[in-house]
């Protein structure tokens, strides 16, 4: 009867703790994965591919890893380069679009200047703060004007300012056009008269800040070349060296996965270090 009662006693407990405990654990989950996801959908957007999902990043790598293992098997038959190959290959997608998302956003660095001098000239020349933004749409830079023309057609449907910046803002995912659009919606909401001196001392601090990322990276840039050649040289070397038999079966035993397994360690630390030093910080979105 004690057993019975125990039992009881343990799984009403359970039931009654069950809604604290479980649903906690799933929304960490759920927390986890949105923020990957939204990380992941905002590089897109800063790679210039908007329209892809973070499900069709997956699939790709999926399908991208499988491909390259199985010609990797078919031409090494070495299983732990085969893994090593399809892990490379998986975060191969990624990596090209990070990429990607780096060298448009160098690209757009030096723009972001001539965007606050045209909003100043609109500001000065008596049109409201819409009104300039829709300007660029027309007159800005190339790489800016369809987010600007979204922008555009959006308060032009709406008519809400607040609405619009924030879609402005996911369309461009950059940290200078979030604090340009920021000090915008700060002087329409709060008012005031310093608006043009404030955007013309960002626009010197924007040159400012640009030419001195520019002199750093190409100062830096032999860092990430040697990084990138230390890290593929060895590895283009095991793959030839693999594609003769008696190779292969010394690669196939235990000391030769072994070995495959701590060079790929070590290749991984190492290009982090090396890029860690190479590449300066990205700036952060303060205002997302």
């Amino acid at each position: 009867m004690s057993l019975i009662l125990g039992i009881i006693l343990a799984v009403g407990v359970t039931l009654i703790s069950a809604p604290f405990l479980w649903p906690m654990q799933s929304e960490r989950h759920v927390r986890g994965r949105s923020a990957w996801s939204l990380r992941l959908r905002e590089r897109l957007v800063q790679a210039g591919l908007p329209t892809t999902s973070p499900s069709i990043v997956v699939i790709v790598s999926l399908v991208f890893s499988i491909a390259v293992a199985a010609i990797t098997f078919v031409l090494t038959s070495v299983i732990a380069v085969v893994i090593c190959a399809a892990a490379a290959a998986l975060v191969l997608p990624a990596l090209a679009i990070s990429w990607r998302a780096r060298a448009r956003r160098k690209a757009t660095q030096v723009v972001w200047p001539d965007v606050v001098d045209q909003l100043v000239s609109a500001v000065r020349s008596g049109l409201a703060l819409p009104d300039s933004l829709m300007t660029v749409a027309h007159t800005g830079p190339l790489v800016t004007r369809s987010a600007f023309a979204a922008f555009a057609a959006r308060y032009r449907a709406t008519g809400n300012f607040a609405i619009a910046v924030d879609e402005l803002k996911v369309a461009l995912a950059d940290p200078v056009a979030d604090r340009i659009l920021e000090t915008l919606r700060m002087s329409r909401e709060v008012g005031g008269s310093e608006l043009t001196n404030v955007l013309r001392s960002l626009s010197v601090y924007l040159r400012q800040e640009a030419a001195i990322r520019s002199e750093i990276e190409a100062r830096q840039g032999w860092v990430m070349n040697a990084a990138r050649l230390g890290l593929a040289a060895p590895w283009v070397v095991l793959f030839l060296l693999t594609t003769r038999p008696e190779a292969a079966l010394a690669y196939n035993s235990a000391g030769g996965v072994a070995l495959i397994v701590a060079g790929l360690v070590l290749s991984v630390i190492a290009y982090r270090i090396m890029a860690g030093i190479g590449r300066l910080p990205e700036q952060p979105r303060w205002f997302a």
